[in-house]
């Protein structure tokens, strides 16, 4: 049974997620309400983009400065209040940086809450946990673009207030929980902790811990794949199969589906196997199910490469986010959860531009083999990692799923 702090969080996450509505609307709204080129618009999204690239490992180093919870009621209520500011800025140089600094005080939320989830938690609870963190966050994610459609119709600024009051309300049911979090940290994590020797102060220790750097290196490729849903799948699947895009949509809801009914109990069933097993299977499937798309040619193949996918995707995060929760020490979780959450904030910036290079110059083929070779490279190094330990002579113990 998960801590009820746990719950208590991955509520708040819900609330802040139910009411995403400005980030999936922003070009659209900087096209037909502020009649800025798409190129421009685009630069706001790339703006956003870079400043969660920065904002990761200061918010991480902050929260373990400062504490988790303090970040994390910052970035709320910040956030919130910023989205109600923006939609009075007009020039353009004032919406990107509104845009930088909104990004800043929103994406410092995830390294610190990651954090959170890991300190609440023990080592078999965790992907659980973190399974749970991200049921909450698709579900809210169902729920706010669909309902910020409806009011972008009416008023664009409508989609400002109603996310910028959720975020507040996030922060709120943050602040007014009954949070107990010392007495929520069992006795196996406290265990665990007087074994590991106290970290040195700042990001140079962390990156000296050349066992988590080598996993960010390794999680890079897969990492770069998952955001070919959003750039180089539409591009193939509307424009090159003439599939519609209502019908794209529905495919890409699968993985929706899929996440809020089976992530849960998946990772709740798979709790005991290593990490090493867990993560080189998922990022296998990912590039599995992306690969297959160079032999698809109608929905029903896509939508089988989508099931695929998106089993990878249910392994392969809530693993790897314990991966790094475990290795962590905890004076020094959100510096490696902000590390580690920059990981993904780089392959957005990189991945959808390269995808979307490659399908243009080289072909579909050439993409898709591309995500599976890049499937196949972290899910390799992975497996790897141990194996090189192993044949090194390393200690082994009861925890070896540290080292992967």
């Amino acid at each position: 049974m998960l801590p009820k702090e746990v719950w208590y969080l991955c509520l708040a996450i819900l609330v802040n997620r139910a009411g995403t509505m400005v980030l999936p609307f922003l070009t659209l709204y900087l096209t037909v309400d502020r009649q800025w080129s798409a190129g421009t618009a685009g630069l706001a999204l790339t703006f956003y983009g870079i400043a969660a690239i920065i904002v990761a490992p200061l918010a991480g180093r902050l929260s373990d400065r400062l504490g988790s919870m303090l970040i994390i009621k910052l970035s709320l209520f910040i956030s919130g209040l910023i989205l109600f500011v923006f939609p009075f800025v007009t020039s353009v140089s004032g919406i990107l940086s509104i845009t930088a600094v909104w990004a800043f005080a929103s994406e410092s939320f995830r390294p610190p809450s990651m954090a959170l989830i890991g300190r609440l938690t023990g080592p078999a609870q965790r992907k659980m946990a973190f399974a749970l963190s991200r049921l909450a966050i698709n579900l809210g994610m169902s729920i706010g673009p669909v309902i910020g459609g409806f009011l972008a119709m009416k008023s664009f600024r409508t989609l400002f207030y109603v996310d910028g009051a959720t975020a507040i309300l996030a922060g709120a049911l943050i602040a007014f929980m009954p949070w107990r979090i010392q007495e929520a940290v069992p006795d196996a994590v406290a265990t665990d902790s007087e074994t590991r020797t106290a970290p040195a102060v700042g990001y140079a220790s962390v990156l000296r811990d050349r066992r988590f750097v080598y996993f960010l290196i390794a999680m890079l490729p897969v990492e770069m794949v998952f955001f070919q849903s959003l750039a180089a799948m539409p591009l193939f699947v509307v424009r090159d199969l003439q599939i519609s895009e209502a019908a794209f949509g529905m495919l890409l809801a699968i993985n929706t589906v899929m996440i809020i009914f089976t992530e849960v109990p998946l990772n709740t069933a798979m709790s005991n196997w290593s990490h090493r097993r867990t993560i080189a299977l998922g990022a296998l499937l990912v590039g599995i199910g992306f690969g297959g798309l160079a032999i698809s040619g109608g929905a029903a193949a896509i939508a089988a490469t989508v099931v695929v996918w998106t089993v990878g995707e249910m392994i392969l995060l809530p693993a790897s986010s314990a991966y790094v929760s475990d290795l962590a020490p905890p004076a020094q979780a959100g510096a490696y959860m902000g590390l580690y959450t920059m990981g993904f904030s780089l392959a957005f910036a990189i991945g959808p531009w390269l995808g979307v290079e490659v399908l243009e110059r080289f072909g579909p083929v050439a993409v898709w083999l591309g995500t599976l070779g890049c499937g196949c490279l972290t899910a390799l190094m992975i497996w790897r990692q141990r194996a090189e330990k192993e044949a090194g002579g390393g200690r082994q113990s009861a925890e070896d799923d540290k080292s992967i």
